[in-house]
């Protein structure tokens, strides 16, 4: 099993090697992946060797052929289906972000509690009163929530998602939800990152 930094580091490699392939280049040596990340060509080429690609001595890895594995270890080439639970400012503007397409996040449905926003949609997702939400998940079978809604409700939403089937929340809300052990929780918190950026700064 890949060990959770390894894993971390690998969607780095990825970015660094499709803009190396829009550039023209053919081939990436783990040297040249390691300056363009900022980490070491050791580190590299121990988190490659968990992916099911070789490169060739002396000479590196064949760019096509990294993506594509890279892609699919990551999991980025197959589409994922997932809902989002709060369309406020964070919520809209990731319907708006069509780019998480690319890495295999398709959103197909927005849910918020304010019914004023029942039937519209943003960036041709729609959107629907969190009171569908069971109605829709029966019918589509989501297994992806994403959840950017106030702290206050945070886990009573996750308890909603978990009870109707959700295997997996990315919660973008600073609240520690708790959840069975058989449901991923991939926790980004932006307030945890400006607060190390900030403290790093002074």
């Amino acid at each position: 099993m890949i060990p959770e930094p390894s894993l971390r580091r690998l969607p780095w490699y990825l970015a660094y090697a499709r803009l190396s392939q829009r550039n023209g280049e053919a081939v990436l040596s783990s040297t040249q992946i390691a300056r363009g990340v900022g980490v070491e060509a050791s580190v590299v080429a121990k988190d490659l060797s968990y992916v099911a690609v070789t490169g060739r001595t002396r000479v590196g890895y064949d760019i096509g052929e990294l993506v594509m594995y890279l892609e699919d270890f990551l999991g980025f080439s197959t589409q994922h289906k997932a809902f989002l639970f709060g369309v406020g400012k964070l919520g809209g503007a990731l319907l708006q972000d069509r780019g998480l397409e690319q890495f295999g996040l398709d959103i197909v449905a927005g849910f918020d509690s304010k019914y004023e926003l029942s039937g519209t949609s943003i960036n041709h997702t729609p959107i629907h009163h969190i009171s569908r939400f069971d109605e829709l998940q029966q019918l589509m079978h989501v297994e992806i929530g994403v959840l950017t809604v106030p702290v206050d409700v945070a886990q009573s939403v996750a308890e909603m998602l978990v009870d109707n089937g959700i295997r997996a929340i990315w919660n973008f809300t600073p609240v520690r939800i708790q959840v069975p052990d058989n449901v991923v929780v991939q926790n980004t918190s932006i307030y945890a990152h400006l607060a190390l950026m900030y403290n790093r700064m002074s």
